[in-house]
């Protein structure tokens, strides 16, 4: 191989003086050993080839041309249209021709072209004799700015060691690619970490800015990564980082609400994913619970809290509700003339009623549903209502007194041929003035209690011997004549209804303060229920109590199937916000379980 020069006048380069170099040691007498092991040195291969790698960089850098403009067809179009509206003289006017010549404004742009693109050589692989009982050590320097460097470090149990335990996705280790998981870690900025803890060292990160250095033993590399699909999901908790006592580090800890929508990013750690923001700019991940790791420590840290349905079916004698009951039908059936068919106000029998009649109000269990009912994630997918598609079934969940019925009705007169309600079936004899299938369904107890049998209604319930309550196909005939169907629910039949056939959109109203309620509520009247000469009776301060309590019960253990919370203050108001969210999710798109959509 020709040996390369430096170019400056006749001086020989490194590399020739180096090929030289073994010709011209002579043994000497004396220390014969020293003339060889010096030979040997001089002769090594590898030498010769960081020698070679020196000159050519040398070389590069000497000769290398350097563009004086990187932009020059932009320039053009500058000068043509400075000449533009100008006078302009023989010369000028040859020159704006010879601008806009196609030819010349290609080649003004293929030299930008070159003048912008980098001709740095590319370094050569490393020599592959190298022993493997040698470790090699990586020189790494990362800029960090004022964002985190989005690694952990772990200390071995064994060896004691500094090792990189996770890399944040889209952080600026990770974005570098020169930093992996399992890398051992010797020095930061020429600090070695050697007999240091991982406090210590993380002390050191967060005080450098700028550059840093790391010293670096690389782990085993993984074999070819499997890009993860990407996979978002609706937290089902609120969660920060900073009053989380387990993970392993706070500062790369991703804070959250209960609604959030979270891109994951990695799930390669078992306890602890990585996610971000739906929508976020910022690339980096942070650390989050993963499902089953939250999932376990909810319900060893408190189990009893974990199964509202189990409880809530325990208690359900004492929290009686009978629904469709014709003693309570009141001429409010008949509004400005257009006669609301088959709406019926739902009520929840009076402490009295509770005491005297044993009647109970039943749903379809699910053994499954009610012995895994954690909230922690749900994953979800972008959906949105395609020309014909059916309406999402629109819920309406909140405590006795609280509006429901009004909201419903104010709907209903609104737009009657666009919101719509079920009818109701019932055991009890037809009324003369009744007419089958609109104001109920009228079937025999047998039939009902087989319907019951064969899980047909949503829910059901007795009053003075004779059955009340939903069905489901009641709930499709709404829904097939391509309206919205309302519906008022006791919140433990959410779970039954949340299927990818109604694509139910839960709204939860709740009362306003007990301060508020007093101010706004004192001269209503209570329809669940009436006094001893059969008058709806007042609501009094006991009501106003277990409303709001009912209503915090309910949010607590249900929240997380609600997609929207309005709070009854004003009644106007209140409406106004429910016809612009019902308005909203038939027009925009939503995020809903991704079972919903892949059924």
């Amino acid at each position: 191989m020709p040996a390369l020069t430096t170019g400056v006048g006749d001086e020989p380069g490194l590399y020739e003086l180096l090929a030289a170099l073994p010709s011209k040691l002579k043994p000497h007498g004396s220390h014969p050993e020293e003339s060889a092991f010096l030979q040997g040195m001089f002769g090594e291969k590898s030498l010769h080839s960081l020698f070679m790698i020196h000159e050519r960089l040398q070389h590069y850098e000497e000769s290398k041309p350097t563009p004086v403009f990187s932009n020059a067809a932009s320039l053009c179009s500058q000068l043509s249209e400075e000449f533009q509206g100008k006078p302009v003289n023989r010369e000028m006017n040859e020159l704006l021709k010879l601008l806009n010549k196609p030819h010349l404004k290609s080649l003004l742009s293929v030299h930008d072209i070159v003048a912008q693109k980098s001709y740095d050589p590319e370094l050569p692989p490393m020599p592959e004799d190298i022993s493997d009982d040698e470790d090699s050590v990586k020189i790494i320097r990362l800029v960090k700015n004022k964002e985190p460097l989005g690694a952990t470090i772990k200390q071995d149990d064994l060896t004691g060691a500094i090792l990189v335990a996770r890399i944040m996705k889209g952080g600026a280790a990770d974005r570098s690619g020169l930093i992996h998981v399992g890398d051992e870690l010797k020095e930061v900025n020429g600090i070695p970490v050697d007999n240091k803890k991982p406090e210590e060292i993380i002390r050191i990160l967060a005080q450098s800015q700028g550059a840093i250095t790391f010293k670096v033993i690389p782990g085993v590399k993984e074999d070819v990564l499997t890009k993860e699909p990407k996979m978002f999901v609706k937290a089902l908790f609120d969660y920060d980082p900073k009053d989380d006592k387990a993970i392993p580090c706070k500062e790369a800890g991703l804070a959250f609400k209960k609604g959030s929508i979270l891109q994951i990013m990695s799930q390669d750690d078992a306890t602890w994913w990585q996610a971000k923001h739906e929508g976020d700019a910022n690339p980096r991940a942070g650390l989050i619970p993963s499902k089953q790791f939250q999932e376990r420590r909810l319900v060893l840290r408190s189990p009893a809290a974990i199964l509202p349905t189990q409880r809530s079916s325990l208690r359900r004698s004492n929290d009686v509700a009978v629904e469709f009951v014709e003693e309570i039908e009141e001429d409010a059936d008949f509004i400005s003339g257009c006669r609301l068919v088959g709406f019926r106000r739902s009520f929840r029998l009076s402490r009295k009623d509770k005491k005297t009649n044993k009647s109970m109000y039943e749903c379809k269990k699910s053994e499954i549903y009610d012995t895994a009912d954690v909230p922690t994630y749900e994953e979800v997918t972008k959906y949105q209502r395609q020309g014909r598609a059916k309406h999402r079934l629109a819920i309406l969940v909140g405590p006795t007194g609280v509006g429901l019925n009004e909201l419903k009705r104010k709907l209903l007169i609104s737009d009657p041929q666009h919101f719509s309600v079920t009818i109701p079936h019932t055991s009890r004899p037809k009324k003369n003035v009744e007419n089958d299938g609109i104001e109920y369904h009228f079937i025999s107890k047998h039939l009902f209690e087989t319907d019951i049998h064969n899980n047909k209604f949503i829910e059901f319930g007795e009053y003075k011997g004779n059955y009340y309550g939903t069905s489901l196909d009641s709930i499709r005939s709404v829904l097939s004549k391509d309206k919205v169907c309302l519906l008022d629910v006791q919140p433990h039949t959410l779970k039954h209804l949340r299927t990818a056939e109604f694509k139910p959109f839960v709204v939860f109203v709740k009362p306003p303060t007990i301060e508020r309620l007093r101010e706004t509520r004192m001269n209503a009247k209570l329809i669940s229920g009436k006094d001893d000469k059969g008058l709806a009776k007042p609501i009094t301060e006991e009501d106003f109590q277990e409303m709001v309590a009912t209503a915090q019960t309910m949010e607590n253990q249900y929240g997380h199937l609600f997609e929207k919370v309005i709070i009854n203050d004003n009644l106007l108001d209140a409406f106004g916000e429910l016809r612009a969210a019902l308005k909203k999710v038939e027009m925009d798109t939503q995020w809903v379980p991704v079972s919903w959509t892949h059924s």
